[in-house]
């Protein structure tokens, strides 16, 4: 069992055409700007009544398209590799390992948003929320109800993304931010591989 997956709405009225444009173009100038990423992330997850359930940090990576890693440092370790083809999550603790076909995985998920192609429009309906916490923020609803993320709220400063916040399912909201950003960094092709350590049970098809 998957213990941490991971894992932008205004009346109109409220913005200018303009706001509308600056909102959109954050998002398009970072998805065209940002080939491959590196940074630091804190994650905390509330439940539906805002109760705060969960906190964990760690790394992550991303080389567009379909290439990422997650790796979850504290409260206890966990690994998420996309490599292109497939999905890999190994959790140290369980000494299991899940895998699935990528597209299956990444589709209209929040991770397209990072990791994916360039035609997000094509998944996504996009359109600019309010500022809060010092930041501008795009709301993306996937336009299959497929997923378990109903809508994911991206944070901008600059072309920069410093945060997302994912409104699942479940009434859980799972709150992300990046830090140490890195853009177009060299990254080695190791990063996006994964082979299932000796011993460990694998679920799924390899």
């Amino acid at each position: 069992m998957n213990r941490l997956i991971p894992t932008l709405i205004l009346c109109a009225s409220l913005f200018s055409a303009n706001a509308q444009a600056d909102a959109l173009a954050r998002l398009e100038a970072f998805v065209d700007g940002t080939k491959g990423l590196k940074a630091k992330f804190s994650q905390t997850v509330f439940d539906r009544n805002g109760r705060k359930t969960q906190e964990a940090s760690g790394d992550l990576f991303f080389s567009r398209p379909g290439k990422f890693r997650w790796v979850y440092q504290k409260p206890y370790a966990q690994l998420i590799v996309g490599d292109g083809s497939k999905l890999w999550v190994y959790d140290e603790d369980l000494a299991q390992v899940t895998v699935r076909a990528l597209d299956q995985a990444i589709g209209e998920s929040p991770a397209a948003l990072l990791a994916g192609n360039n035609d997000i429009r094509k998944y996504f309906n996009l359109k600019p929320s309010a500022p809060r916490d010092g930041l501008e923020w795009l709301e993306a609803t996937p336009k299959s109800r497929e997923g378990s993320f109903e809508t994911v709220f991206m944070g901008f400063k600059g072309d920069d993304l410093l945060a997302m916040e994912l409104k699942d399912n479940f009434g859980q909201t799972t709150l992300l931010r990046f830090s140490g950003l890195v853009r177009n960094p060299a990254l080695g092709a190791s990063l996006f591989r994964f082979s299932p350590p000796k011993g460990a049970d694998v679920i799924g098809e390899r």
